[in-house]
């Protein structure tokens, strides 16, 4: 560059000729008179072929392993580095350098890709959110658990959320919106979404798909228009995307530790609220993303109450009073028996419907194989077989009140003492559990461990109140003198004889 510039100088400025400036730099006259007539000004040497004297020998085994890589998913390809490494194993002596360009030329060459160009994307207030999952590793109660992620974004704002699960059913998802739009306050127009399994039953031509129909239930309670992306195009909801990497670099890193997933989702909420009171908006630079997300907020749309975010299906009633689900078994109310129930799958809790009527309630099981008992459910049974109650699985762990607990002893010393304390359960229904528990502890005090003696103080206890003296009507004459109460009145009747009040 330094004897371009002179050379230029001498000639143009100076006057020089090509002879002596030949002579001056110890150049050929040719490349004086090159320089000179195509105006050059800048000169680079570029080598068109890399030798590669050490990488030489191997370059057939780095083929061989990136062809056997080109098949497996990105995630599982073995990185320059790796491959480095496994050269110096083979005996390699040169550098990292020869390797990477080597790795990442035979890559172009098989890929032909070029670089993807994309439009930048503008929204207006109110106008979409975009949703998207991710996997996380977390450490619930002491254990190491991969959760699942519901990562929802304001388009406009920039607003995030995130609420963990233990799984990606519909039903999560559902519960998922439900949290979102509580906690934005509203719903957006519209929603922008991958091929989700759960949410998308069919991809036909174009932006056209088949979207499940309970999604669209939700979709139509919270008036928002769900869009898929295209397949492969998840630049269509970068932001999101970006949420995710994000979110995880700054949440997930170190290794969270919850006592479980609803401490952890009640923590993910104030991070989000924090995240965005602490960031300032990429476009609105002199705003945070909550300061944009305030004036966001005034667009939403706004929904009374809840949607009912649970997944139904259909289930046969055991005769164990039993319905199956996600490789579970819920216990109902045994009077259903034999029929057909349907199975209200939520986020955290199964509800078994049967005609419009509830017969089973229950904390969500995640674990495989479990059966999960609800003792109350086989009271009418117990009432046919009473003896039952000693090894029937239902109530070998039954949390009774304790009062309940030491009748159930002390009766089970008694030959009939299982039919006694059956009948002790069965009017439950009609006293309460309080005060049927009440009634024991009182029989046990007074030495008395019977059912009869219990349903005797539940009898004397609660008897209805006496009836309240009613008032006189006005149009009744008022009894000056009260009658006189005296059975000798009777016995002068009974001789013939006139009694006449003192």
């Amino acid at each position: 560059m330094e004897t371009i510039r002179k050379i230029r100088c001498a000639y143009e400025r100076d006057k020089k000729s090509i002879r002596q400036i030949a002579r001056d730099f110890n150049l050929a006259r040719n490349t004086v008179k090159k320089m000179l007539k195509q105006g050059i000004i800048d000169q680079q040497y570029i080598r068109k072929e890399q030798p590669l004297p050490r990488l030489g020998p191997y370059q057939k085994f780095l083929s061989e392993r990136l062809s056997s890589d080109s098949t497996k998913p990105k995630r599982e390809q073995r990185t320059a580095q790796v491959l480095f490494e496994e050269l110096q194993r083979q005996g390699y002596a040169g550098g990292y350098d020869s390797v990477k360009r080597f790795v990442r030329k035979w890559r172009d060459r098989q890929e032909g890709k070029q670089v993807a160009a994309y439009i930048p994307q503008a929204f207006d207030p109110g106008e979409s959110f975009q949703f998207d999952w991710s996997h996380e590793l977390v450490e619930l109660g002491g254990e190491l658990v991969r959760v699942r992620v519901a990562h929802f974004r304001l388009s406009w704002s920039r607003m995030p959320f995130c609420v963990a699960y233990t799984r990606e059913g519909l039903e999560m998802v559902l519960d998922a919106h439900v949290r979102a739009f509580e906690f934005f306050g509203g719903s957006c127009r519209k929603g922008i979404y991958d091929n989700l399994k759960t949410v998308v039953t069919k991809v036909l031509l174009g932006k056209e798909r088949t979207f499940n129909r309970r999604f669209l239930n939700l979709a139509s309670h919270y008036l928002f228009e769900p869009v898929a992306c295209t397949p492969a195009a998840g630049w269509e909801k970068g932001q999101v995307e970006n949420q995710v990497r994000f979110i995880r670099n700054r949440l997930f890193v170190p290794r969270l530790k919850f006592a479980d997933i609803e401490e952890l989702n009640r923590w993910l909420s104030d991070r989000c609220r924090t995240l965005a009171a602490g960031h300032k908006h990429p476009e609105y630079k002199e705003r945070t993303v909550a300061e944009c997300f305030a004036e966001e907020q005034k667009q939403l749309l706004v929904t009374v109450s809840p949607f009912d975010g649970y997944k139904e299906v259909p289930a046969r009633v055991t005769t164990t009073a039993l319905v199956a689900y996600d490789n579970n078994r819920y216990s109902v109310n045994a009077k259903a028996v034999g029929r057909t129930a349907m199975v209200r799958a939520y986020a955290t809790r199964i509800i078994i419907v049967h005609d419009g009527n509830v017969i089973g309630v229950h904390k969500r099981e995640f674990k495989r194989d479990q059966v999960i008992y609800d003792p109350w459910h086989y009271l009418e049974i117990l009432k046919r077989k009473p003896g039952a109650l000693r090894n029937g699985a239902p109530f070998k762990e039954w949390n009774l009140p304790q009062p309940l607990t030491e009748m159930r002893y002390l009766l089970s010393r008694k030959s009939d003492g299982d039919r006694q304390f059956v009948g002790i359960l069965s009017v439950i229904a009609i006293y309460g559990l309080e005060e049927v528990a009440a009634a024991c502890s009182e029989a046990i005090a007074g030495g008395a461990a019977s059912r009869d003696v219990v349903f005797n103080i539940l009898t004397r206890n609660l008897d209805e109140p006496a009836v309240a003296a009613c008032e006189i009507p006005p149009h009744l004459p008022e009894i000056k003198a009260l009658p006189h109460a005296d059975c000798n009145r009777y016995d002068e009747l009974l001789s013939g004889g006139a009694y006449v009040a003192g």
